[in-house]
């Protein structure tokens, strides 16, 4: 495959890197054929440093790493897009992603820290992403107040009875063929659902491993 890169006249390719989960753009940097290969080898995110004149690893200090899970490039062949799962945040700022402020220097996006970051501006599959991080922080900070917290103090076995009573509902819903109560049920069982799977340690990226080996 790199025999198809082109690189510039300097060694360098630029290197878009996108949340693999959302499709979120986080950061651009450049390779270079030593980064590059560093990068397929380990499936950790490489770069060159024009500045510093050396490689250096993302994360590797930090701890914010990325783990690749897609290579891309353009129909020119000169610009990569790396699609990753990120650990932590992309950004030195603290913001998840590089790109966190508009034209005018207003910020458009929350810190990770906050777990409020936003994936996608449209409604798509980012929201379990978002949703799963919100219910993993709630179970780890445990605040006072928290529905989400108060099923974690209570245990597995008030979880399962909740997501025995959503199911209920859901069919409740689909017999009485009404569309919004159907799609509400639908989400109150989602919910209670990704809450167990917190509690099990279930990642989202395994259910649909499973559900791709299904297909």
């Amino acid at each position: 495959m790199i025999d198809n890169i082109r690189f510039d006249e300097k060694g360098l390719i630029p290197a878009i890197i996108q949340d693999y989960q959302s499709g979120q753009v986080l950061m651009m940097a450049y390779m270079n054929q030593e980064s590059w290969k560093k990068t397929l080898e380990t499936g950790k995110t490489w770069f060159y440093s024009r500045s510093r004149q050396k490689l250096w690893m993302k994360g590797e200090k930090s701890g914010n790493t990325q783990e690749v899970k897609e290579i891309l490039y353009d129909c020119d062949q000169d610009t990569l897009l790396i699609k990753v799962i990120q650990t932590g945040v992309a950004c030195h700022t603290g913001h998840y992603s590089c790109f966190y402020r508009d034209f005018e220097g207003n910020e458009t996006e929350e810190s990770i820290t906050d777990l409020e970051k936003v994936y996608s501006s449209e409604q798509g599959p980012g929201i379990l992403y978002e949703l799963y991080d919100v219910i993993s922080d709630r179970r780890k900070k445990m605040p006072e107040g928290s529905y989400t917290a108060y099923l974690f103090a209570k245990g597995l076995d008030k979880i399962l009875k909740k997501v025995g009573e959503e199911s209920s509902e859901v069919i409740i819903a689909a017999k009485n063929r009404v569309k919004n109560e159907v799609v509400y049920e639908i989400s109150d069982l989602i919910y209670h659902l990704l809450v167990l799977m917190v509690e099990q340690g279930v990642e989202l990226n395994e259910i649909f491993t499973e559900l791709k080996s299904r297909r």
